[in-house]
C-alpha cells in the first residue's frame, strides 16, 4: 500500500509539471509569462540538436518550425512549410536553403529562397564542352560553351549555352523555330529533377519581390570586383543571388563581355528566332529586358519547380 501510495502521489506531480511552465535558471527565477520554456543564464548558451546534413535531411516529416544545427556546414537552419524547405537562419531578402545536388554530375550549387521562389544562387553549368565556334546541336548530349574555350570559367562563372539545347529541343523548338505545341507546364530543359527553366514572368515576379528593375540589379549582384568590372554600381547581394557577369557566347562564335554583364535566358520566346531575357551591367544597379537571338550563348539560373 506504502508503494501504491508513492506511486500516485509521483504520478500526480508528473502530471501537473507536464502542464506547467519550465523556468531553467541559476539563481531560481520564476519563467516569463509568456514562455512554455524559459532558459536565464549570464554565462552559458542554449544547444539545439547537431547534427549531419543528411542526418537533417532524413527527418521524416518534420514540423514547420523544426530547428536544427547543421555540422556540416556550420550553420543553423529551420523547417519551413510552404514551400518545403530547410532554410538557414540569416539575414537579407533572401535565405540561403541547404545546398543542390544534381544527380547527373554530383555538383553542388547553393539556393536561395526569395519570396515563395527557390532559386539557384549559382550559374548552371551542365554538359561536355564544345568549342565555341561550333552550334550546339540535338544529339542527346547537354552541351556547353565556357567562356574563351577554358575550363576553368565554367567551374567559376557556369557554362554557356544555347536557347535550343536550354530546353532540350522540347516539342520542336530548336533555334530557329518555336515549339509546337506550346508547353502548358514549367519547361525542365537541362535543369536538375524538380527544378525548371524560368519563364519571363517567373523573373517578373522574383524582380518585382527585389524592388522593381531599378534596384533588383543591384539586390542581385555579387559584391566586390572579383567577377563584376568597377565600379560594379549598386551592387549588395542582399538576395543572396550572387550573380556574376559571365559574358557571352556571340553568334560568330567568340566571347565578350566577361565581367561586364551577366545574361540569363527564360523560357519564354519572342519570335521562333528570339527570347526575352533578363540581363545585368557592371555599371548600373538595374537589371533589363532584352530580346535576343536564340543562337547567343547565355547563362541560366533554374528555379524550383
Amino acid at each position: 500500500m506504502k508503494n501504491l501510495s508513492l506511486f500516485i502521489t509521483m504520478l500526480a506531480f508528473t502530471s501537473n509539471a507536464l502542464f506547467a511552465q519550465v523556468g531553467i535558471s541559476t539563481n531560481n527565477s520564476a519563467p516569463d509569462n509568456s514562455a512554455m520554456l524559459d532558459v536565464q543564464s549570464t554565462s552559458k548558451g542554449a544547444l539545439l540538436p547537431r547534427m549531419t546534413q543528411s542526418q537533417m535531411i532524413a527527418i521524416v516529416n518534420p514540423a514547420n518550425g523544426l530547428q536544427v544545427y547543421c555540422t556540416t556546414d556550420n550553420k543553423m537552419y529551420i523547417y519551413v512549410m510552404p514551400p518545403g524547405v530547410w532554410k538557414e537562419v540569416a539575414y537579407g531578402t533572401g535565405t540561403i536553403t541547404l545546398p543542390l545536388i544534381d544527380a547527373r554530375d554530383g555538383k553542388i550549387y547553393n539556393t536561395v529562397l526569395i519570396g515563395n521562389q527557390l532559386w539557384m544562387a549559382q550559374n548552371l553549368d551542365i554538359g561536355t564542352k564544345i568549342s565555341g565556334i561550333t552550334g550546339q546541336t540535338d544529339n542527346s548530349i547537354i552541351e556547353k560553351y565556357c567562356y574563351n574555350n577554358i575550363d576553368e570559367n565554367c567551374n567559376i562563372y557556369g557554362g554557356l549555352y544555347q536557347w535550343g539545347e536550354i530546353v532540350q529541343y522540347l516539342n520542336g523548338a530548336s533555334n530557329t523555330a518555336s515549339w509546337n505545341p506550346v508547353p502548358t507546364s514549367n519547361v525542365v530543359g537541362i535543369c536538375p529533377a524538380g527544378w525548371h527553366i524560368p519563364s519571363y514572368d517567373e523573373m517578373t515576379v522574383l524582380i518585382t519581390f527585389l524592388g522593381g528593375e531599378s534596384a533588383a540589379g543591384g539586390k542581385m549582384k555579387e559584391t566586390g570586383l572579383g567577377h563584376w568590372a568597377s565600379p560594379n554600381t549598386g551592387a549588395t547581394n542582399t538576395s543572396g543571388l550572387a550573380m556574376l557577369g559571365g559574358g557571352d557566347r556571340t553568334n560568330a562564335g567568340s566571347f565578350e563581355s566577361l565581367n561586364i554583364s551577366g545574361n540569363f535566358w527564360s523560357a519564354s520566346e519572342f519570335s521562333p528566332t528570339y527570347v526575352v531575357y533578363r540581363y545585368l551591367i557592371y555599371s548600373s544597379a538595374s537589371i533589363y529586358p532584352g530580346n535576343y537571338y536564340k543562337t547567343m550563348g547565355f547563362s541560366l539560373r533554374c528555379v524550383k519547380d
